[in-house]
């Protein structure tokens, strides 16, 4: 067993206002050395404003809305990125009481509770857009890129300043006094502009990922028929008794005449069965775990919020004790997963990256031959169509869920395979450019890291 100390002088526990252990563990001091090494400035010295204003006091404002302005919270704040899937809206009066909260093009937001330490730029953004209390938003001077500042902030240095000044009270958090000491290189404004030029490329390719993956969903749309299909919901229409008997459902929306219009569209005219007709789809629940360990110590435990576009978005996964593992519930790359409690609907093909992974209970899993469907495509159909006729199909007063029986009722069109591969084609792509962009996001981290390492060398 190897015991980690380190020896400390009274005069550094009297500078740092702490006397937990924990503070001034190894890694941390060497972090300290290392910057103390070079020349910095502190957060505080290169910004024009470092503010959080948030709901707190006005939470009695706060009401979503099916239209308005994004209001991001921490989840919403990713590595480098906004990410705009699944953010709430509020009214734009609502926007206006909170305008100090409001979300300005260039600024660098960074999460202070929840996951604390997400740095991301405000690229962008809409003209009106908001955030919670729990983002710093953080506007710099001229002469500071934003594109270094985030990618520092998201670097091993960043990171670990971030982390050694979380306190806990009821939750982990960080304050803005502390943010505004944090200590940053100060290089070069050439040497920025090289960091800049290289996170800037992995924005575009996200956004490349993104353009691409839309294009696949309008392509299975026009496939199936229903690119000029609006839903709209009926104001009024007539289901007979036997009808609600038979469905065991007297929620109106689930007699909406747009649903009976797509299955039945798909069964005339692409051979669509009920996924239960389809024998060579095995179908099955997750694996539920709430211990959880060190990455390097688990395999990765696949959930719901771990899903976006088509994949398993990898940066905050959960990992779990192989030991625990129920071999039945193990990923393979190309299962279909779906979302079956909460925000019912959502899908994923997994990728290669979470093979020997475990499925989470949340999730539902399909598993069948790449030779008879086309994993991609089928992950894009549950994603768009699939979803409403899941959604529709979900049970629950106070939460929506979804099980395996009721996933089998759901109708999966049987395109021509050429069809499939040309859908699922685009979305590989998607995946591509996603992958790509998050390793351009990593090359600008350490780019920030490397010119650390060699300064301090100096």
């Amino acid at each position: 067993m190897n015991n980690k100390y380190s020896i400390i002088q009274k005069s550094q526990l009297e500078g740092a206002h702490r006397l937990d252990a924990e503070y001034f563990q190894p890694e941390y001091l060497s972090i300290e050395r290392d910057l103390n090494s070079i020349e910095t400035k502190q957060i505080g010295e290169i910004t024009n404003s470092v503010v959080n204003f948030g709901a707190y006091s006005l939470c009695n404002y706060i009401k979503w809305a099916n239209e308005g302005v994004p209001y991001l919270n921490v989840e919403n704040i990713k590595e480098g990125y906004v990410d705009y899937e699944g953010v709430k809206l509020i009214d734009k009066k609502v926007n206006e009481i909170l305008k100090k909260s409001k979300v300005k093009e260039g600024q660098v937001i960074l999460t202070m509770a929840g996951t604390i330490g997400n740095a991301a730029v405000a690229r962008n953004v809409p003209r009106d857009i908001n955030s919670n209390q729990a983002t710093a938003k953080i506007t710099l001077k001229s002469g500071w890129s934003p594109y270094y500042i985030t990618a520092f902030l998201n670097s091993h240095y960043g990171k670990k300043q971030t982390e050694r000044e979380i306190v806990s009270s009821v939750q982990p958090n960080i304050f803005l006094g502390q943010i505004k000491k944090f200590k940053v290189p100060a290089i070069s404004l050439g040497d920025q502009k090289r960091i800049e030029e290289i996170f800037i490329q992995g924005l575009v390719m996200l956004e490349k990922s993104k353009s691409l993956y839309s294009q696949a969903e309008n392509i299975l749309l026009e496939e199936l028929g229903l690119k000029e299909f609006k839903g709209i919901n009926a104001l009024a229409y007539i289901v007979k008794h036997s009808e609600v008997r038979s469905a065991h459902r007297i929620d109106a929306d689930y007699f909406q005449p747009k649903y009976e219009i797509i299955v039945s569209k798909m069964i005339a005219e692409h051979n669509a069965e009920k996924v239960k007709d389809i024998e060579y789809i095995k179908v099955t629940t997750g694996q539920y775990c709430e211990e959880y360990v060190a990455k390097e110590d688990g395999k990765p435990y696949i959930r719901g919020t771990d899903l976006s576009m088509g994949t398993v978005k990898e940066d905050d996964l959960y990992y779990i004790d192989p030991k625990r593992q129920d071999e039945a519930r193990k990923a393979k790359e190309g299962d279909v997963v779906v979302t079956r409690v909460g925000s019912i609907g959502v899908s994923a093909r997994l990728p290669k990256a979470v093979e020997g992974g475990t499925i989470s209970d949340n999730l539902i899993r399909m598993r069948f031959p790449e030779a008879k469907l086309d994993s991609y495509y089928v992950g894009l159909y549950f994603n768009t169509i699939g979803s409403q006729l899941m959604i529709r199909e979900s049970r629950g007063s106070v939460q929506a869920r979804l099980n395996q029986e009721t996933l089998k009722e759901i109708v999966l069109p049987i395109l021509p395979k050429s069809t499939q591969q040309k859908i699922a084609d685009m979305v590989r792509r998607s995946h591509e450019a996603r992958k790509k962009a998050k390793e351009l996001l990593e090359e600008a981290k350490r780019k920030v890291e490397e010119m650390i390492e060699v300064a301090a060398k100096k």
